[in-house]
């Protein structure tokens, strides 16, 4: 049962610009996930439509598998789901079962073999396509596992590329993908949620921490699973539960059935919440648009200023200046103008383009800024290079003075469990000699030249999502790694040396 070759690898391309919702780098979530069994519905159109809901999870690649029982079919490519796949193509897939997966590179390069879903073939002739969201603290030691084996080249394996390998080669005579699952996911080490199916079975796995968001969802014939609510909205699925942390499902036409191969810790990625998830997403039964507008009122309280106007930089900054505006009484408006159909996109801009930086996205409605003073309302800063361009703008169009409030605490540790920032040293809240709170929202203020510059505190950030502090991963903020750091990681072998004098203290 061979993968029949629907399509060749492109010639490699730059990696694309990864430009957020105000033209600049934004931090990269690695991928969404999304699986369908429903026989005699229409598994591949299905799942284009949950992949389209979660294109925010990975703008780099995509690709769908779909299975008969006899063979799987796997079509993948770089760049938007709506580039990739036409309805020509998605009717030529017949099956009851499919996986699908948006991506962006944290693991593996930016390159057409490391685009899943990924594809083997066991020794006894059992096909398998699987797509993973997380990054493995343990990567090092399943991968040279793997290479042992003979079953992976080592120098061109992703994480991915590794749990497929590894899968598929204890799948053999007597042994099924279950047997084979239930032995190597207690092994597995770090944040991953994944979707696999051997043509017949959909499968899906979420690690003991439940780093990443995994939700199960009800058709009329059939089962859903997805990394966030909103796609199984978009497929006209009910939401029956989130697969919990630990636990492993099958699903196939004798039911649903679900084991534990680990205890749960609950450890959810609070950036989920602040920035990554769609604002139409329930994550652990509380809506995320809802957890951004508490914030926003949360940062009100924390830190109030005197305005003419409270406005978001749009998208993400939205529902947290609705709450910021409806808590300290001060008109909420529309500053900014975004361009929607500027997305990710694989040509490299001129130095000269580059320079233009934020217009790319946005545009400054200056009859509604002119003469205001503004309370400007983002999600995070990491960099602070958008922030910097965005004031210089909001100043050449005529506003009489910038603060700006962050509905999330500085970002000053990288993240390794499925986030792609920037290593310790590009954080501006590391540019300063202090760690001291005021002191780092000081020099924060003056790099990127606002008037007043205000943070959400940790606490606060996470009373509005109303989970225990103890059940959330805040790791890029405390710099508090739940499951550790991962082997082989420079930027990890940095972290560890940093984190030694905290320590000693």
């Amino acid at each position: 049962m061979a993968l029949r070759n629907t399509h060749c690898p492109p010639v490699p391309v730059s990696p694309p610009v990864n430009l957020d919702d105000r033209g600049e780098t934004a931090p990269r979530e690695e991928c969404g996930v999304f699986g369908v069994w429903a026989p005699g519905e229409e598994v591949a159109k299905l799942t284009y439509f949950g992949l389209f809901a979660l294109q925010h999870r990975g703008q780099e690649a995509a690709g769908i598998a779909v299975g008969d029982g006899d063979r799987i079919i796997v079509y993948k490519d770089m760049g938007l789901v709506s580039q990739i796949f036409d309805e020509m193509l998605l009717d030529s897939f017949e099956g009851d079962v499919a996986i699908g997966h948006t991506r962006y590179s944290t693991a593996g390069g930016t390159d057409w073999n490391n685009v899943q879903p990924m594809f083997r073939t066991s020794s006894n002739g059992t096909d398998i396509a699987l797509g993973h969201n997380g990054n493995l603290v343990n990567f090092m030691e399943l991968r040279d596992e793997a290479t042992e084996r003979g079953v992976l080249d080592a120098a061109s394996a992703s994480d991915t590329n590794v749990l497929t390998a590894l899968l598929a080669d204890a799948v053999a005579d007597g042994t099924t993908v279950l047997d084979a699952a239930r032995e190597l996911l207690p092994r597995v080490h770090g944040a991953f949620c994944l979707t696999f199916t051997d043509g017949q079975t959909l499968y899906a796995a979420r690690d003991p921490y439940g780093v990443r968001p995994l939700s199960l969802g009800r058709l009329e014939r059939g089962w859903v699973v997805a990394s966030e609510t909103c796609a199984l909205d978009i497929v006209g699925a009910s939401f029956v539960r989130e697969i919990e942390p630990g636990e492993m499902v099958a699903i196939d036409a004798t039911g649903i059935h679900s084991e534990r191969f680990a205890q749960p810790r609950h450890k959810g990625c609070v950036f989920e919440y602040v920035y990554l998830a769609r604002p139409d997403t329930v994550i652990r039964d509380r809506s995320v648009n809802a957890v951004r507008i508490d914030i926003g009122r949360r940062l009100a309280r924390e830190f109030p200023a005197e305005g003419d106007l409270v406005m978001p930089v749009p998208e993400s900054g939205t529902p947290a200046a609705v709450g910021y505006a409806r808590e300290s009484g001060i008109p909420f408006g529309q500053g900014l103008v975004k361009n929607s159909y500027v997305g990710r996109t694989f040509i490299q801009p001129s130095q000269t383009l580059r320079q233009l930086g934020i217009r790319l996205k946005l545009n400054p409605l200056r009859e509604v800024i002119e003469g205001k003073r503004l309370i400007v309302v983002d999600d995070s800063i990491v960099r602070g290079n958008t922030q910097r361009a965005l004031i210089r703008m909001l100043r050449e169009a005529g506003a009489a003075e910038v603060h700006v409030r962050i509905a999330s605490p500085p970002v000053k540790w990288p993240c390794f469990y499925g986030i792609d920032f920037a290593s310790p040293g590009e954080l501006i809240a590391n540019s300063g000699d202090s760690q001291n709170d005021e002191d780092v929202a000081q020099s924060i203020c003056t790099a990127i030249g606002a008037d007043s510059l205000g943070f959400v505190s940790i606490e606060q950030m996470v009373e509005a999502t109303e989970q225990p502090m103890s059940e959330l991963c805040t790791a890029c903020f405390s710099g508090e790694y739940p499951l550790g750091l991962p082997e082989g990681n420079p930027n990890a072998e940095l972290v560890a040396r940093l984190q030694e004098p905290l320590a000693q203290s």
